[in-house]
């Protein structure tokens, strides 16, 4: 098998999807294009912080940004999700087999 380098894009989902808040700012995005003062007022934190994470998702091509005079909105980007949605498909096909497996052995047991 060969060996994965650390710095592929499908590395820096995943390393950017581990943080809470950035999973958290996603699911704000999800819905709607948002303002960094919204999505910072949502948050318990310096919006300095928040920056940081938009600025990893954003780097990470998970959100685009568009800026409107000086203000800057932000919103989802489905691209990096497709490549996750593609590289855990086999697993979801794993799992799906192991539990019709499961199913059929259930349905041959006695009552």
């Amino acid at each position: 098998m060969p060996r994965r380098t650390k710095s592929s894009p499908l590395d820096e989902v995943f390393a950017a999807l581990a943080n809470p808040t950035r999973r958290d700012i996603l699911d704000a995005l999800l819905k709607q294009e948002l303002s960094a003062g919204d999505l910072a007022a949502k948050f318990d934190m310096a919006r300095a912080s928040v920056s940081e994470h938009l600025r990893a998702l954003r780097e990470t091509g998970l959100i685009e940004e568009r800026q409107d005079g000086r203000f800057r909105y932000y919103s989802m980007s489905a691209d990096p999700l497709a490549t996750l949605f593609d590289w855990l498909s086999p697993y979801e096909r794993f799992w799906r087999e192991r539990f019709n497996a499961l199913n059929d052995v259930l349905d041959r047991m006695e009552d």
